[in-house]
């Protein structure tokens, strides 16, 4: 007769996990002897091998229990469905492990491939390192809305990177951006003397532009794409503040305001309203921190 310490030492298991068998009903408990000390035969013996068998190879222990008692056929059926639920877990852990695998570069994680080309572009040509994150987190938020779009619309952006005014954007874009001026009377002096460039972006608006149809409709991820590029630098109020003052309105989704015109005597409509036919964008998702791709709506949006 063994002891349970004896007992968990010859299956090659802790006392512990004997004790645990007991409580979860795989193991029948033994009644004590004179001394108050539980005893286990040999068939307890047999009994906690196979338990520790099946537990090794990934039964689950609510499962182990009929296992025990079932005959060949019934034994074999139900470990043909272990086997499918190990694989499916296993593919599931070896997904898990390739996500863990991209922590190390921040861009694949939660991007598709293509956005990753794009960012790599986007340094190639000169975007700093804060830009590019703000095209990422950007493109984040775009590829959880719309997966396979955000694939479709990716040879489109990188197509705009070979074109000089929007390389010549970016370049602009990060130097302003990337130096962090606290003084808010220098960064809106800075912004001033950057004016002329700002034609670049109107140029790119007319030679870059995406078509998304019915999908620029949704107008939640553009509100976040703008909001995230504020968020990422303030500054960028002042230059939606500036752009408005040229006709433009949106980050994220270039819109044309429509020229103040006389609708009548004593009415006029008010400047700034902007022109809802058609809205488009400049050459890069995201030029700004934080900033989104831009894109336009279809003739009908």
């Amino acid at each position: 007769m063994l002891t349970i310490g004896q007992l968990a030492a010859y299956a090659g298991v802790t006392v512990r996990a004997v004790r645990h068998y007991h409580q979860v009903g795989l193991l029948p408990e033994p009644e004590r002897d004179a001394s108050g000390y539980r005893r286990y035969g040999a068939t307890a013996a047999v009994s906690l091998i196979r338990i520790r068998i099946l537990a090794s190879a990934g039964v689950p222990l609510s499962q182990i229990g009929r296992l025990l008692d079932a005959d060949p056929p019934t034994f074999a059926d139900a470990v043909r469905q272990i086997d499918r639920q190990l694989r499916d877990e296993i593919a599931r852990l070896e997904a898990s492990r390739q996500q863990i695998a991209q922590l190390a570069a921040g861009d694949r994680l939660a991007l598709p491939p293509e956005v990753v080309t794009y960012l790599d572009r986007l340094r190639a040509i000169g975007a700093s390192e804060r830009i590019v994150e703000g095209e990422r987190d950007g493109w984040i938020l775009m590829a959880a809305r719309w997966p396979d779009h955000t694939r479709e619309w990716m040879p489109s952006k990188i197509a705009q990177l070979d074109n000089p005014q929007a390389v010549r954007l970016y370049r602009i874009l990060s130097g302003i951006f990337d130096d962090d001026v606290a003084d808010d009377a220098a960064d809106a002096a800075r912004l001033e003397e950057r004016r002329p460039d700002r034609d670049l972006a109107e140029q790119a608006y007319a030679s870059g532009q995406i078509d998304l149809g019915e999908v620029a409709q949704d107008d939640l991820p553009f509100d976040l794409l703008d909001a995230l590029a504020v968020e990422a630098d303030p500054r960028l109020q002042r230059l939606l503040d500036l752009m408005r003052e040229r006709g433009w309105a949106g980050l994220a989704r270039l819109e044309r305001l429509a020229e103040p015109r006389a609708e009548r005597p004593g009415r006029a409509k008010p400047s700034g309203q902007a022109e809802r036919p058609g809205r488009a964008a400049g050459p890069g998702q995201n030029a700004r921190p934080g900033e989104p791709p831009q894109v336009r709506r279809s003739a009908g949006g």
